[in-house]
């Protein structure tokens, strides 16, 4: 069985002082994901750069204490692409990428357009560059999997004030037009939603309003793959007691080895 493990720790440093490394540690997973690492390599603790048993690749954002994205492996990846060659995004560090034999596993960090009109408008150029790329990948011929925080809710099922967040950044009809496209024109397969298809599955919280202790959330997490894979997912889990960050770590078993 393969496990694949993805969180936004909205700062690494942050999550280790919340005790994620012991937690981690008890995962057994083969390949962890990670996104909103906020620190830069010479920020990292040994522990953070290659926990027990792992090795470490990392795509940090030019700015401090900004985005950033991480792979922990099990194994040692045979290539590691760090961004997608774009120089607006590449600067973010929103794309990690690694060969694992057969597989391909991806940490993916989507811009966020809650902040302002000039944010939104740059994650609507990331989807318009990044739909080609998913393209190439799904036409690689390669069994991959895309993890990490898409900050778009697909559906009405994947919030819960749906219908008060139609014009909110993260659930606006163009975000989820694109991502049915991602599904349905490109072919790529929501893992989760193949898996379990029950309402109030959520793996982001607001800090306002005690939403998390009322599970008043958003499904903006994801591990998205290509079908091969996708049929092998045995069982998905998203930890919500688990509190190292505003997101809830998402894991996944693959019948592959």
């Amino acid at each position: 069985m393969l496990r694949i493990v993805s969180l936004n720790l909205n700062g690494i440093r942050s999550a280790a002082s919340k005790n994620f490394y012991p937690w981690l540690a008890e995962q057994n997973a083969d390949v962890v994901c990670l996104q909103e690492i906020k620190a830069q390599i010479a920020d990292l603790s040994p522990e953070m750069l290659e926990p027990a048993g792992f090795h470490g690749y990392f795509h940090c954002a030019e700015k401090k204490g900004y985005s950033g994205v991480a792979i922990y492996t099990r194994s040692k990846p045979q290539r590691v692409i760090q961004g997608m060659n774009d120089d607006e995004f590449d600067r973010e560090g929103r794309y990690l990428e690694v060969d694992l034999g057969k597989l391909t596993v991806v940490s993916l960090y989507l811009p966020s357009g809650s902040s302002s009109p000039e944010r939104q408008a740059a994650k609507f150029r990331f989807l318009e560059r990044f739909l080609p790329h998913l393209r190439a990948l799904a036409a690689s011929g390669r069994e991959i999997v895309l993890c990490g925080d898409w900050n778009i809710a697909h559906q009405a099922i994947d919030l819960k004030n749906w219908r008060s967040n139609q014009k909110n950044s993260g659930f606006l009809p163009e975000e989820r037009a694109w991502l049915t496209q991602v599904f349905d024109e490109v072919g790529w397969v929501d893992v989760f939603r193949r898996l379990n298809k029950l309402p109030d599955q959520y793996t982001w919280w607001s800090s306002r309003g005690q939403a998390r202790a009322r599970n008043v959330g958003w499904r903006i997490d994801y591990q998205i793959a290509t079908p091969g894979i996708a049929a092998k997912a045995k069982r998905a889990e998203i930890h919500t007691a688990q509190r190292f960050s505003d997101h809830a770590p998402l894991t996944i078993d693959y019948a592959v080895r």
